[in-house]
């Protein structure tokens, strides 16, 4: 007889025993995943879980959309603040002794701003503000000093 059916019988039984361990093994794997996966967790099933952290990953989600949109906002305010500062000291008068008069400009992002000037003499001091606009004079016309503090302050940057 060509087939023997007891010798085909031994074979199944051992390819089915190593299936089944098999199978146990991938069982306990999964098992374990998902006990690992539910730890501390009372009463809930893994759908809640999961629709809890997708409602929290939604929540920051919206949360950082809104800290970006701050600071949008924050940097596109921040131009208009103080970034640019010049100083320059002169001497306007010959019979005063060392430069203790001074010009200084302070500027916005738009170079607009204003230029204090102080002009210090034997009698008094006298102190001047001039308004800036992108840079250039609006009524008054700038002393030289003054456009030199302005220009020193837009090298700034």
């Amino acid at each position: 007889m060509l087939f023997d059916f007891g010798q085909f019988t031994g074979i199944a039984l051992v390819i089915l025993i190593i299936w089944m361990i098999g199978l146990s093994v991938l069982f306990y794997r999964l098992l374990a995943h998902y006990q690992k996966l539910t730890a501390g967790i009372t009463k809930k099933d893994l759908k809640s879980i999961l629709e809890a952290l997708l409602d929290n990953t939604q929540r920051e989600v919206k949360r950082v959309d809104g800290l970006v949109a701050d600071l949008a906002k924050a940097n596109k305010d921040a131009l208009n603040h103080v970034q640019k500062v010049g100083l320059i000291r002169f001497n306007p008068f010959a019979e005063t002794g060392g430069n203790q008069s001074f010009c200084l400009a302070v500027l916005d992002d738009h170079d607009s701003g204003f230029v204090i000037s102080s002009l210090h003499g034997r009698e008094a001091t006298r102190f001047y503000a001039k308004p800036v606009r992108h840079g250039k004079a609006t009524n008054y016309d700038f002393s030289s000093e003054e456009k030199q503090a302005i220009k020193n302050a837009k090298k700034v940057k």
